[in-house]
């Protein structure tokens, strides 16, 4: 994994292109690069390569766009000797994982994104380099449900940072917003006339669980009905924070369309604590692709799997308890199939006892 093999159909009328492979390089966590790194490896291409760059792919990587084949150990060694870097995922494997900016500039981030990034990068070595899996993997981390890496529609397994307590208030500072004193949405709509910030309006009827109120100058929250959609967060800043008990939400399943067209990721764990060594989340991984390794049909996604067998029977496999957090839409049929041990004393009825509760 990390170099893909391109070669010309016509070598002998285009020799010059006979071999154009391209070489995936493993971005830095939220994609922190200095000059001199970024000047070596432009020197280190053009010496060894065609020049041509991507900065960054869908997934992230450092894309290194036409060398040949015997140019790739030299370029290999002088990555990982003399600028310490490593290749990229590509092919049936665990892609590079990505991540936002996360603590390092974000006040929202619930999570150390780079920190877990990190550790998946280096815990998955053999994943990431050497194609096993039935078709690609990709991690993708954000901070909090911003989603500025749109990890929900674009990773197989999404890292969502969020808090499962209540969302912090200052109330002085939802009343200078009121009053005009502070400008609403991080003074982003600067230089237009939008008129008086309105709470009513902007924040309260805008909630999507309906949640909020606004009354008598203090601003309310029904923390059990948020769906932390981050949108009165957003807007009032210096008023709104999310919680102190924070963690992950894991989603699984999205993909762009390839097979069965593109999805979004569905909700699978509402909440996990994401603190080192990561050992709960490493566990949860690997169960996931326990399965999918098994079961999955050459170039099917993991969401593609769980489409073919269902969330019922995924969830019973992967050992997660049914959650409401997880229904999309309510059923649209009205038959649930029951098993044997989940019924109180099986299959087997007593007539009598049934005649004795049903008297005619």
């Amino acid at each position: 994994g990390g170099v893909i093999g391109r070669y010309s159909d016509m070598p002998e009328k285009y020799p010059s292109i006979a071999h154009f492979h391209t070489i995936r390089v493993n971005q830095p966590a939220s994609k922190f690069y200095n000059t001199d790194f970024l000047k070596t490896i432009c020197d280190l291409w053009e010496y060894r390569g065609s020049g041509m760059m991507n900065l960054h792919g869908s997934t992230g990587d450092l894309v290194l766009l036409g060398t040949t084949t015997e140019q790739l150990e030299p370029i290999f060694y002088e990555l990982t000797h003399e600028l310490g870097q490593d290749l990229g995922g590509s092919g049936s494997n665990l892609r590079t994982p990505s991540c936002c900016i996360g603590k390092a500039r974000c006040e929202f981030a619930c999570i150390d994104t780079q920190d877990l990034t990190y550790e998946l990068t280096h815990y998955y070595q053999d994943e990431l380099h050497r194609p096993a899996f039935p078709y690609k993997f990709k991690f993708k981390i954000d901070g909090c449900p911003n989603g500025c890496v749109a990890s929900i529609a674009r990773s197989d397994m999404s890292f969502i940072g969020t808090w499962r307590d209540d969302i912090r208030i200052d109330q002085e500072a939802v009343k200078a917003y009121v009053a005009g004193e502070i400008a609403p949405n991080g003074n982003a709509h600067a230089g237009r006339d939008w008129g008086k910030f309105d709470i009513q309006k902007e924040v309260v009827d805008l909630c999507p669980s309906k949640c909020m109120a606004y009354e008598d100058g203090e601003l309310k929250i029904d923390n059990k009905e948020c769906v932390r959609c981050m949108h009165c967060i957003n807007t009032m800043p210096k008023a709104l924070r999310p919680g102190k008990d924070t963690g992950v939400s894991i989603l699984l399943g999205a993909k762009a369309p390839i097979l069965e067209g593109a999805q979004m990721a569905t909700l699978i764990v509402p909440f996990m604590k994401a603190e080192p060594p990561y050992d709960n989340i490493k566990e949860f991984i690997e169960k996931v692709w326990e399965f999918w390794m098994e079961e999955g049909k050459n170039r099917e996604r993991l969401g593609e799997l769980m489409q073919r067998y269902g969330l019922p029977k995924f969830l019973e496999i992967i050992d997660v308890p049914p959650a409401p957090h997880m229904v999309k839409t309510p059923r649209e049929n009205p038959y649930i199939f029951w098993k044997e041990e989940d019924v109180p004393g099986g299959w087997n009825r007593d007539i009598q006892d049934y005649r004795a509760k049903h008297k005619r």
